[in-house]
């Protein structure tokens, strides 16, 4: 079953639509009805539904904005137009909204139904489609695994030329970069998937269903490596800044509905150079830690260290699983582990140089993930009492080394998420103030909010509700209506006026929200206020 939002400002339409519509037949559940796009659009991110029918000409949001605002925040839903004749030019500047299908009013319910019923067999296609997989041309994907996973070594010398010269050069002649040569800019996205009880289930089957929401949007090549599909993206700037995250969150949405299967993303930096792409996996794949042990699905590198520290040195074994730990492991996850590694490791951690050499790189690493999480000021303040600890572990007897060793793990840990959680803290603050600065502007979006703050939307979406309880479109709405609820009580405003300064350009869609909001019109409030006096 599809579910499906109706959306029309015509009353009696809409609920003969719903009542009259053989629904469970032809493949469809309604999930939800909307007398405005407003309201449309709120169901569209409460409910995630497959399919919006709404008439293109909505009270308060429009219907080409309602298909605007629902590709931001749920990509994966389309979008079917009811509207008359003189609408379908106005129609066409929104295809690239996900527009499934466009009808004409009048129509019957025979016809509609009819509609409903292809429309249907295109989202079998699509949810298909994305179900498939396609094996790959082999010789990108050698490149690829060269490329990412081994990464090119620099012995070329006798060809005369420099190693990305002769990167790029292999790389056209495999067909990854095709006829329009290179394109600039260069991501590396990781994704994993978990099923329903938490246990790892990537396979080859998903590299597919990847690529195929990958190619509405930017270069790529996806290839299965042990238990992540990894997908190589290219495009310019531009087209990162509009489509990347539009693209991760379709795949998530998408994976999950269809798939019913929980997704975990991790994104890199872009780079302009092949031969700096392994380090691009490599912050991949640290994302993609952060995305498996949070309930946050996508996670962008540059959103959990925007500082960026370097690379992380290869070392050995315990160094690695204790840092993931202390990284995005929880306290109990980590007390548990050192625990097993003090049974089984045997004379491996008792001496004192061993440990110290432990302690030596896990302090190195906390180091420059402190300084990536939350600047280099910061983590100098932090680290003096890390420091403390450190000195502690250094002087300890030898009886009491393993102790030691284990309080400046639990440290170490401690600081990353203190740290980590002031930083979300700081971020969502930021958002605020500026949604509190500028909620005057109409078109004020997640998009632009989360720009100007350096992170991605998804990230900050997420970060919002984590912090605040309420979403994007939430905390903007409350911002706005409480701000007018002062000037009617404060001012002799008209109602108009307050509207607009509010970031309402239409008074009424002004007067439906703060309504919806307060329980009562500005005109009543207003009321009620004279009558105190």
């Amino acid at each position: 079953m599809y579910r499906i939002v109706v959306a029309d400002d015509e009353e009696e339409l809409r609920k003969a639509i719903i009542r009259k519509i053989p629904w469970e037949e032809i493949g469809f559940l309604v999930v939800g009805e909307a007398e405005n796009g407003a309201e449309a659009l709120r169901l569209a991110e409460e409910l995630e539904p497959d399919l919006v029918l709404t008439d293109i000409r909505m009270p308060f949001i429009s219907g080409i904005e309602l298909a605007r605002q629902i590709r931001e925040i749920r990509p994966a839903t389309q979008i079917a137009f009811l509207s008359g004749y003189d609408d379908f030019t106005y129609a066409q500047k929104a295809i690239q909204y996900n527009i499934i299908s466009y009808m004409l009013k009048p129509i019957s319910m025979v016809e509609l139904t009819e509609e409903l019923k292809r429309i249907k067999a295109k989202l079998d296609q699509i949810f298909s489609e994305f179900a498939a997989w396609r094996q790959e041309t082999m010789d990108i994907h050698v490149f690829l695994i060269s490329l990412l996973l081994a990464g090119y070594q620099d012995d070329r010398e006798k060809s005369g030329e420099d190693l990305e010269s002769w990167v790029l050069k292999k790389a056209e002649e495999c067909g990854l970069l095709g006829e329009k040569g290179k394109p600039g800019q260069y991501v590396v996205m990781t994704t994993a998937v978990r099923a329903p009880g938490g246990k790892n289930c990537t396979g080859p089957e998903y590299v597919y269903p990847i690529d195929s929401i990958l190619e509405k949007y930017l270069g790529h090549a996806s290839f299965y490596a042990g238990d992540t599909v990894v997908s190589f993206l290219m495009g310019t700037r531009e087209d990162f800044d509009k489509y990347l995250y539009i693209a991760a969150e379709n795949i998530a949405q998408s994976m999950e509905r269809i798939l019913e299967v929980e997704p975990c993303i991790g994104v890199s930096r872009s780079t302009g150079r092949l031969t700096e792409c392994r380090r691009a996996y490599l912050e991949a794949s640290d994302a993609l830690a952060y995305a498996r042990n949070s309930k946050s699905r996508i996670h962008f590198i540059a959103d959990e260290e925007p500082y960026q520290a370097g690379d992380l040195d290869q070392i050995k074994r315990l160094e690695q699983e204790l840092a993931g730990l202390i990284r995005t492991g929880s306290q109990k996850e980590l007390e548990e582990y050192l625990k097993r590694e003090k049974e089984r490791s045997g004379g491996l951690l008792r001496s004192r140089t061993q440990i110290q050499g432990l302690a030596a790189e896990i302090y190195s690493r906390t180091g420059r993930m402190l300084t990536a999480v939350s600047g280099e000021e910061k983590a100098r303040h932090a680290k003096e009492s890390y420091e403390m600890c450190r000195q502690r572990l250094d002087s300890a007897a030898e009886d009491k080394l393993w102790e030691a060793f284990e309080e400046f793990c639990l440290r170490s840990w401690d600081l990353i998420s203190d740290q980590r959680k002031k930083s979300s803290q700081v971020l969502c603050e930021k958002a605020v103030r500026m949604m509190e600065e500028k909620y005057s502007d109409p078109g004020l979006s997640l998009s632009q909010v989360s720009g100007s703050i350096g992170v991605s939307p998804n990230y900050l979406s997420a970060l919002m509700k984590k912090e605040t309880g309420n979403t994007f479109i939430d905390l903007l709405t409350r911002i706005r209506i409480e701000t007018a609820r002062k000037l009617l009580l404060d001012t002799a405003m008209k109602i108009r006026d307050i509207s607009e300064q509010c970031g309402y350009s239409d008074q009424h869609y002004f007067s439906y929200c703060f309504k919806k909001y307060t329980g009562q019109s500005p005109n009543a409030l207003r009321r009620q206020n004279e009558g105190k006096v």
